[in-house]
């Protein structure tokens, strides 16, 4: 359905991505996931036909990003990461102005877009400026949405979302893909949303890393991965980074994931960390999908 072969783009002499490939299979959800600067909204922009690539192809449902993209452009449906539609519009105008971009109307396609235009409708004549997070996050999948897209494009949707609102978005992406087949790609730089993808590829400085299920990305973490905490994680963090034993440490939350080069001598952590005066606990836990993502990227 989706098809990225070898893609890289530039700006100037800072590589966005590079020799970047992967491939979506129809009625999919897609997860690409990395943070800030890693190449998502590149490869976004590259897909919805606003960019061409400096090298390799790209196509949506058998059509070519650069020879096909005003037919490619009536498929998809692009939320892009800003909130981009008019603010001084109620939401009831953005809908219409954006059903008759795409020569369709509200009522044609009113069954797509319901589950999510209910909880948008009290709030109809509201204009789009005065809404709150999320129901200008659900405004803008109904007008990415409006003309039945084959292909849904979403481009940190939640970023910057409350929790609540996060998980309304993602029941609704899981909906339209049960209920539609349509497919799907997001990205995001929420770590936790990747488990709620079929697949994801993980990207970070224009490169992936590594492209499977997030179950498979989390099995494939090769080292015995400890949790410590201490009564004070910061300081206890700076002091296990300048030890030789240590492969790995990162802050997660109120603890830190730390792998060894050799899983032995965490006892000699811990007397070192305790002759220092810290208080610590320590357990062996399973990898996470972000501790895998830690991983990939210090190789």
């Amino acid at each position: 359905m989706i098809k990225v072969n070898n893609i890289s783009k530039s700006y100037e002499s800072t590589k966005a991505l590079n020799d970047v490939s992967l491939h979506v299979k129809k009625g999919e959800l897609f997860g690409l996931i990395g943070p800030d600067g890693a190449g998502k909204s590149t490869l976004f922009r590259i897909l919805t036909t606003l960019l061409i690539p400096d090298e390799g192809k790209a196509s949506l449902m058998d059509l070519d990003t650069v020879d096909d993209y005003k037919e490619i452009r009536h498929r998809v449906g692009y939320m892009p990461g800003k909130f981009s539609l008019y603010m001084d519009l109620t939401v009831q105008e953005n809908l219409e102005f954006f059903a008759k971009v795409f020569n369709t109307s509200i009522e044609s396609n009113y069954d797509m877009i319901h589950d999510i235009y209910i909880m948008l409708e009290p709030f109809k004549d509201r204009k789009a400026g005065d809404l709150s997070g999320g129901m200008k996050q659900k405004l803008a999948l109904c007008c990415a949405l409006i003309h039945k897209p084959e292909i849904l494009l979403l481009d940190e949707p939640t970023f910057g979302v409350d929790p609540v609102s996060r998980k309304e978005f993602w029941d609704n992406l899981k909906k339209l893909q049960k209920k539609d087949g349509i497919t799907t790609i997001v990205s995001t730089p929420y770590m936790d949303e990747a488990s709620l993808c079929d697949e994801v590829a993980l990207i970070q400085d224009g490169e992936i890393l590594a492209i499977d299920t997030p179950g498979n990305i989390s099995k494939g973490f090769k080292h015995k991965l400890f949790e410590l905490k201490t009564n004070n994680n910061y300081k206890s963090l700076m002091l296990i980074r300048t030890l030789e034993e240590t492969n790995s440490a990162f802050m997660f939350g109120n603890s830190i994931h730390l792998t060894l080069k050799d899983e032995g001598k965490i006892n000699k952590v811990e007397d070192i960390l305790n002759k220092d005066g810290f208080e610590v606990s320590i357990e062996v836990i399973e990898a996470n999908i972000e501790d895998s993502f830690m991983e990939l990227m210090v190789k």
